[in-house]
């Protein structure tokens, strides 16, 4: 496996590790709100639509932060991709002159 393959395969765990994380702490999240929102239900100070509202405020905020993760893992495969197509070009390239300076060699007498 290659440098960039052992990059992309890192990337990836990472980004995984974002993903689940950033959903464990939305569902931590909401289930510490609901207490609170709750006991005020309860009470009769509020309905339920405030936590409606909170809890749709906080999928947006973390759908926002596995948004980005999403975009920034996108962002490194492509750089990963284009320095793999640089290196297959380089080696092609320096392949294509090594064959020309071996044709343009002239024989020695």
């Amino acid at each position: 496996m290659g440098k960039i393959e052992k990059l992309e395969l890192l990337k990836d765990l990472v980004q995984d590790a974002i993903d689940k994380g950033a959903r464990s702490v939305e569902e931590i999240h909401k289930t510490i709100a609901a207490l609170p929102f709750e006991t005020l239900e309860k009470a009769g100070l509020t309905d339920a639509t405030l936590k409606e509202k909170h809890n749709q405020f906080l999928s947006s905020v973390y759908g926002a932060v596995r948004s980005v993760n999403k975009q920034i893992g996108d962002f490194a495969s492509d750089i990963f991709k284009n320095i793999e197509d640089g290196n297959y070009i380089s080696k092609a390239m320096d392949e294509k002159t090594k064959q020309k300076k071996k044709k343009n060699k002239k024989p020695e007498k």
